[in-house]
């Protein structure tokens, strides 16, 4: 498995040689003219025989999919792949000689979001001793495969964690498809790679529906927490995507962490026990460590989901603008920098700002209202104790569903993870001109044009707050009731995708006129008034997400 995955690789560096864009597919490399001239066109043959298609051996989904039992496959196949390789070697050191070219190799892939996702502790020797006697006892290991778990194991043990890793990925598959075939009575589902029938893989397993429309009773049976867990580690977009990107070959396999290692033990570990019986359950759950692990699984939730990931974004940004409070400003020029904000714009914004916010509370869930009297909300560089800045820090959206597949759904959650992305863009903007002006002050290397800009910084800055905060209030309130975008026709999503994406670009010109080429301080407050204006009066349509659903958002399910 790890030689034909390294081989892949390789093999796509090779290509790189002449071609300009790599092939995804293994089949499509291999049927490539460019490796053809490289290697000869037999050679390739061989290579398709042995790895290529369904049509041959098709060794390398057939192990990476989880299909063959160790006796299935005979050592002379990897023997013959070991030899393979090392002539392809050798074929590619003449070609280099004779084209005088140079072999560069793609870097390895770094895996995302892995920080999130840590939420076993590690596993210990005694978690491992409760695997070692689940595995022989739970009716979710085909007894066949019961040596790849045995392996995994030792592997496990002597810290070759990435193969641990593999071995665990294609047995869970392995394991999963005997559950989907049987729970949705189609045995016939458990075939092999044949090349004359659609075989089952993680994609199919985990869906929603199945190929003729039914619902797939898999993630039913497992429940949402299992199949949250799954599809983050192997198929959400901005998740690490393990098992691909292992299998392909893009993963150095000497860092692989433990970390990532534990999660896939642990997760095992309560799969497994869900397909013993009752009794020798009750006695595993005795242990401590064995109901800490089932307690967490029963409790988790998505970590890659879009859902997710905007939640985080927003909660990053208003943490990164309450730091705002804290920058330093010349005591001596604060009479001047307020005397330049009373100007009729700059009020304008702060009245438009006082009356959304009221606005936006009464949608707060109940149980998350921070502050009930709203007549006198503060329109200065909010404080971790004002309500700008801890509304997005309350709002707990529920459980993400699984797989948000309704594509206007998507689309809005595309722009909303926009317009956080500029707010939290113009916030570190803000931070570093803020700290470098007031450097250059305390080291009286301010002109007097650049002293007049760093007022109308400040001044911007003091607006800016609290607009911002505002932003990501509405970005927080309208992802807790994002579904409620499927309940409008289509001019009506229309009408409110052009709302969202005005947003996106008032904060999208933001960054521009707060970065350090530019300095347009002053164009920001004009900017503001108008992006404001625009909001009050979509806001006053009763359009937005927060008007269309449910009073009480606390039932609303993400």
């Amino acid at each position: 498995m790890k030689l034909t995955s390294c081989l892949e690789r390789a093999l796509g560096d090779v290509f790189l040689l002449i071609g300009k864009e790599c092939p995804f597919l293994l089949r499509d490399l291999l049927a490539s003219e460019e490796l053809a001239q490289v290697f000869s066109q037999s050679v390739m043959n061989v290579l398709k025989v042995f790895v290529g298609s369904p049509c041959g051996l098709n060794l390398r989904n057939v192990l990476w999919h989880g299909f063959a039992s160790p006796e299935e496959i005979p050592p002379k196949y990897c023997s013959m792949m070991i030899l393979l390789t090392a002539g392809l070697g050798q074929l590619l050191k003449s070609y280099l000689q004779n084209t005088k070219l140079t072999l560069a190799h793609r870097s390895f892939i770094t895996l995302t979001n892995l920080e999130d996702l840590i939420v076993f502790p590690d596993v210990t020797y005694e978690v491992l001793s409760v695997l070692e006697e689940v595995m022989t006892k739970s009716a979710f290991i085909l007894k066949i495969m019961l040596p790849y778990w045995e392996v995994a194991l030792v592997k496990f043990k002597s810290h070759r964690f990435a193969d641990c890793a593999i071995l665990l990925l294609t047995q869970l598959e392995t394991g999963l498809r005997n559950v989907f075939a049987t729970l949705n009575r189609c045995p016939k589902r458990l075939l092999t790679a044949e090349s004359t029938a659609l075989y089952t893989t993680f994609d199919e397993i985990l869906a929603k529906h199945l190929n003729d429309g039914k619902i797939n009773q898999l993630p039913l049976f497992l429940g949402e927490p299992a199949m949250e867990f799954l599809w983050d580690f192997l198929n959400h977009q901005e998740g690490p995507r393990i098992r691909d990107h292992l299998s392909h070959g893009e993963i150095n396999l000497h860092e692989f962490s433990k970390e990532t290692t534990n999660q896939l033990l642990a997760f095992s570990v309560v799969l497994l026990l869900r397909f013993v019986d009752e009794g020798l359950l009750s006695v595993f759950k005795e242990k401590a460590a064995v109901e800490l692990l089932i307690s967490l699984a029963e409790g988790y939730s998505s970590r890659c989901h879009p859902v997710f990931q905007l939640k985080k974004q927003v909660l990053s940004c208003e943490e990164s603008i309450r730091v705002w409070a804290l920058l330093p400003f010349p005591e001596e020029l604060t009479r001047e920098a307020v005397r330049l904000e009373d100007n009729s714009e700059t009020n304008g914004c702060h009245s438009l700002i006082t009356k959304m916010t009221d606005e936006l509370y009464h949608h707060m869930p109940e149980n998350h209202c921070v502050l009930k009297d709203l007549d006198h909300l503060p329109t200065e560089t909010p404080t971790s104790d004002t309500p700008l800045a801890l509304a997005p820090r309350k709002l707990q959206p529920c459980r993400c569903r699984r797989r948000v597949r309704r594509r206007i759904v998507l689309e809005v959650l595309v722009v909303l993870r926009s317009i956080g992305k500029q707010c939290h863009r113009v916030s570190s903007q803000v931070t570093v001109a803020s700290e470098l002006r007031h450097r250059q002050w305390v080291e009286r290397t301010l002109r007097s044009r650049q002293r007049q800009n760093y007022l109308r910084m400040w001044s911007s800055i003091r607006l800016l707050s609290p607009v911002l905060s505002l932003i990501l209030l509405l970005i927080a309130l309208e992802l807790v009731n994002i579904h409620a975008v499927c309940g409008k026709n289509a001019h009506e999503y229309q009408q409110y995708l052009k709302f969202v994406k005005s947003i996106l670009q008032y904060t999208e010109n933001l960054v521009a006129y707060t970065s350090y080429e530019k300095n347009k301080w002053n164009e920001t407050i004009n900017l503001t008034h108008t992006a404001l204006l625009k909001i009050w009066t979509f806001s006053e349509k009763k359009q937005m997400l927060i008007h269309l659903a449910k009073k009480s958002t606390n039932k609303v399910l993400l």
